[in-house]
């Protein structure tokens, strides 16, 4: 504690209830009950009401669904003019956005809890329904499966939560939730109980009516069928703890997920419902989504940049074609800095990606490099994207010609609250800035996210 008394700012007898208050357990956060989650339960446009086709001309497929982090909005903007379609009151600092399987839908997850669905169909996008499921959240997937078990497409959706420790199953349509599943479990290596295992990053699986559930602190990876979604069977990996966020291979079989403080990489097999691999990373890896790319030595790879080092890894992932280079890092390309939060790539692309905006040197948290494929041994490129804020997260429009690159300011400062930067992605040429939004983050393209493209 700061010297008050002896400053004088409290007595002596002050001092002491104040030690006392400070040293009080504090009392548990609220749960919250099915019952409770109803009464935020509103569907603005019910399904039936809802159009049978879009009502407008735009290429909605190439829309993109951009975080306001500190507006608590979402504004949809359209990938051929740059136009803001429409700004869309959410949840408060959205954690992501996901697609649902036709893509028609928007999914969406504040780390209030709040989750809204905004449909990409009506004249001028808009939430049509919401509720909240929890008082912290950070994950939220629709069911994408269509196959010999059933047509699911846009049936379901699920969001993971930090507090409660659970996840909720909903209706895919009007959000209305219908099943808790709690997560407090043992560890997985220790087999100790823990209270409050948050729920991280899931992902809808592509060979099964599944979704991949990580579970932070106990190190879980927990496959969920939705087949039955009110008796759903649940089938428990152990991984490593501190799973946090990842994304498919190129295949789409594969799930990468960074157990971010063990500095490890989980591999699941979806198809297989099994653990393929733990991969050891440098410090702190934090890939997002991940980037799939075609390295020219050791084939089919996916990287991850780190928090901790300034370096981007790639893993091979083509255990069938390039066995000896399968779930090992085959790559370490130094980059100017730690604190690095997102990678990405395109199939049409020649470049990979990186950002820094966590490293402590304001210059370099608003710096990006891109890497060669052809050439995987160092940056090709490094370069500021403004003179203010940080560079943030990439995402590529439909056809993977151009980049967007968010620069994420303050809210209290006029004229440098954020705006997004576009680069014609072959030449590294800037084509166009969108201004005036305020705390862009996270960029969701609407056919990328559906094909799971990155």
């Amino acid at each position: 504690m700061p010297d008050w008394g002896k400053q004088g700012v409290l007595t002596q007898a002050q001092a002491e209830t104040m030690a006392k208050f400070l040293q009080q357990e504090p009392p548990a956060p609220p749960e919250m009950s099915l019952e409770q989650m109803k009464e935020t339960w509103k569907v603005t446009i019910a399904p039936e009401m809802r159009p049978t086709e879009p009502q407008h001309s735009r290429d909605w497929e190439d829309f993109f669904a951009v975080t306001l982090r500190d507006s608590g909005e979402v504004a949809i903007i359209d990938g051929d003019t740059y136009e803001v379609v429409n700004t869309v009151k959410t949840g408060y600092a959205v954690h992501i956005s996901r697609m649902s399987a036709t893509g028609r839908y928007v999914y969406v997850i504040g780390r209030d809890g709040r989750a809204s669905i905004i449909d990409l169909w009506l004249e001028k996008p808009e939430v049509v329904a919401e509720v909240k499921t929890c008082y912290d959240a950070r994950s939220i997937e629709g069911s994408k499966y269509k196959g010999p078990e059933g047509d699911f497409s846009d049936k379901y959706a699920i969001v993971g939560c930090y507090w409660p420790p659970h996840f909720v199953i909903l209706d895919g349509q009007t959000l209305e939730p219908f099943k808790i599943v709690s997560t407090r479990s043992y560890t997985y290596d220790t087999e100790e109980y823990h209270p409050e295992p948050r729920v991280a990053a899931i992902v809808a699986s592509h060979y099964k009516p599944e979704w991949i559930v990580n579970v932070k602190e106990t190190g879980q990876v927990w496959l969920v069928d939705y087949t039955d979604p009110i008796a759903p069977s649940i089938k428990m990996l152990e991984a490593e703890r501190f799973l946090h966020d990842g994304g498919w291979d190129a295949s789409r079989r594969y799930f990468l997920v960074a157990a971010n403080q063990a500095n490890k990489v989980a591999v699941v097999d979806a198809k297989e419902g099994k653990m393929a691999a733990l991969v050891e990373t440098d410090k702190i890896p934090h890939p997002g989504r991940g980037a799939n790319w075609i390295d020219p030595e050791f084939g089919p790879v996916w990287s991850t940049a780190h928090l901790g080092d300034a370096s981007l890894v790639a893993i091979g992932t083509d255990p069938e074609g390039h066995p000896d280079s399968a779930w090992k890092v085959v790559r370490n390309v130094p980059v100017l800095g730690g604190g690095s939060l997102f990678v990405k790539s395109h199939p049409n692309s020649p470049w990979i990606w990186v950002d820094h905006g966590l490293n402590p040197d304001e210059k370099v948290q608003r710096s990006v490099c891109v890497i060669a494929k052809a050439d995987p041994t160092k940056t090709e490129k490094c370069w500021e994207v403004a003179d203010y804020g940080r560079a943030v997260h990439f995402e590529y429009n439909r056809e993977g010609t151009e980049v967007w690159v968010s620069v994420w300011g303050r809210a209290d400062q006029p004229g440098k609250t954020g705006e997004i930067v576009v680069y014609d992605d072959k030449t590294l040429a800037e084509v166009a800035r969108i201004p005036n939004l305020v705390t862009p983050t996270g960029k969701f393209n609407v056919y990328n996210t559906v094909h799971d493209v990155y």
